[in-house]
């Protein structure tokens, strides 16, 4: 199968693209290519990904020729990044993609697989399913409700149209971020021996990264009956954690003395996730932990493989991006990486 990957160079697509080439896919990689493209430079790739560096606001249409599926994974990538420039948000993780999902309706793509997130779901007293109230508290959780709203109704017999709301991510990717929360735990137990709890009564959902990309292998083969204008919650039921439980995880992974800090926050995202739904009709239940995923990065970080560098990316990355500009058309990766 042909298939485009908006943000395919990003910290999910990293991982993705290489299990797509290994299923037999051709890949068009859209991306902006801030960190480069070498990891998609090997001989494994040649004459199976083409890599396009371009941004989904402004590409053109001919991109889109001869794709079947669109998985669409552009976008500023969490809630404290989105809120840095809310304008910026909704005009990529809005209207770009929004953008996307029509372009590909009207280049005769057939599918089409919205990378939305579970916290859209915001506050809940109870274990919020598909069919919940969507209650998003930030920009980039309002950003994924709209493109959800614009996108899913798109769906008819020769479009199909899916939004996977995905859990809060954690593993190892050769784009690594340590703005997340289990990756920022592993790197500040293993740099300080203490972990940081913020908002340690919040509850979210989590899922590894190596699921992420299985959960995308199933959703690419199930027939369109399943999929078309249906949203999924992907992740576990078993992995909503309170962020004071899931600090615990993390360092009782390691094995090392620790001691935990429990700090305030002004984020009041709160919610347990039902899983039940992809469960049921895709078969999908993840295969790794927290404890595998914290792991994975500590002994990383231990052997060297992983240097927490310029190369991976925290909000104060994404600071420096919004000062000099970098959503525009004119900068350069070395503008980002220097």
């Amino acid at each position: 199968m042909k298939i485009l990957v908006t943000g395919g160079a990003g910290y999910v697509g990293s991982i993705v693209i290489p299990e797509l080439v290994k299923e037999g896919h051709q890949i068009k990689c859209l991306d902006r290519f801030f960190f480069g493209s070498e990891y998609l430079s090997g001989k494994e790739f040649e004459n199976k990904v083409e890599l396009i560096k371009d941004d989904i606001r402004w590409f053109a249409p001919k991109v889109l020729e001869d794709v079947e599926l669109v998985m669409d994974l552009a976008a500023l990538s969490n809630d404290p990044v989105g809120d840095l420039d809310p304008s910026k948000t909704f005009d990529i993780n809005h209207l770009g993609r929004s953008r996307v999902a029509r372009l590909s309706k009207n280049a005769g793509v057939k599918r089409y697989i919205l990378a939305s997130s579970a916290s859209i779901y915001g506050q809940q007293d109870d274990t919020a399913d598909e069919n919940s109230q969507a209650r998003p508290l930030t920009a980039y959780s309002k950003a994924n409700r709209m493109a959800e709203v614009d996108n899913l109704p798109l769906n008819d017999e020769n479009f199909t149209v899916t939004a996977l709301r995905f859990s809060s991510i954690y593993g190892l990717s050769p784009r690594m971020r340590f703005d997340l929360a289990v990756n920022s735990m592993a790197l500040e137990l293993y740099k300080t021996g203490k972990i940081v709890v913020r908002g340690k009564s919040n509850t979210r959902p989590f899922l590894h990264i190596k699921d992420v990309a299985r959960a995308y292998s199933m959703v690419i083969k199930a027939p369109k009956e399943k999929l078309g204008g249906q949203i999924f919650n992907v992740g576990s039921d078993d992995q909503n954690y309170r962020m004071d439980d899931l600090a615990k995880e993390v360092g009782d992974s390691i094995g090392r003395k620790y001691e935990i800090e429990a700090k305030d926050t002004q984020d009041h995202r709160s919610y347990k996730a039902s899983f039940k739904k992809i469960r049921e009709t895709l078969g999908f239940e993840p295969k790794f932990t927290v404890k595998d995923g914290s792991r994975e990065i500590y002994h990383a970080l231990e052997s060297g493989e992983l240097v927490d560098s310029k190369k991976t990316i925290t909000v104060e990355w994404y600071k420096h991006l919004q000062s000099i500009h970098a959503l525009s058309k004119e900068v350069t990766i070395r503008d980002i990486i220097l």
